[in-house]
């Protein structure tokens, strides 16, 4: 897979985190925005957490609304039949291992920091939850957006 994208755009992708919280519902509805026309996307977590008000908050600034996410777990997954997962912690990057261990699919690995570990200010631990949101949202659409075709 280049840096500006797969060879072959995944027609479906999983993103997993932790909790389902935060990063990963941040990052469906991230990719469910941009290309959300062509690509069925979901999430999970290895636990099944509360919908994160400081997630909701970082994403409706760009006018995304998370605020009716149902968090859920791996276990919870309607369909398993994704082309990708897309792991965002160490710990859904082993579950993932493991959920595919018997399937042909890709599992990629983006380290992204853990927003809710932010103490400070309410200003403090937003601007923590932005710099995920803004980093997931540059990385998918980097990652994601169709390969310039060169000319012949």
């Amino acid at each position: 897979m280049s840096a500006g994208g797969p060879a072959l755009r995944p027609r479906s992708i999983l993103f997993a985190c932790t909790l389902n919280a935060a990063r990963s519902p941040m990052a469906e509805a991230i990719a469910r925005h941009y290309f959300g026309r062509e690509i069925y996307v979901a999430s999970a977590g290895l636990k099944r957490g509360d919908v994160d008000p400081f997630a909701v908050a970082a994403m409706e600034e760009i006018g995304v609304d998370i605020s009716g996410h149902k968090p859920q777990t791996f276990d919870d997954l309607e369909d398993s039949n994704f082309d990708l997962i897309v792991t965002l912690s160490p710990e859904s990057h082993h579950r993932a291992l493991e959920f595919t261990r018997t399937m042909a699919v890709d599992v990629v690995y983006w380290p992204t920091i853990d927003a809710t570990a932010a103490r400070g200010s309410r200003e403090t631990i937003l601007q923590a939850y932005r710099e995920v949101r803004d980093g997931l949202a540059a990385r998918i659409i980097e990652f994601l957006a169709p390969s310039p075709v060169a000319d012949p």
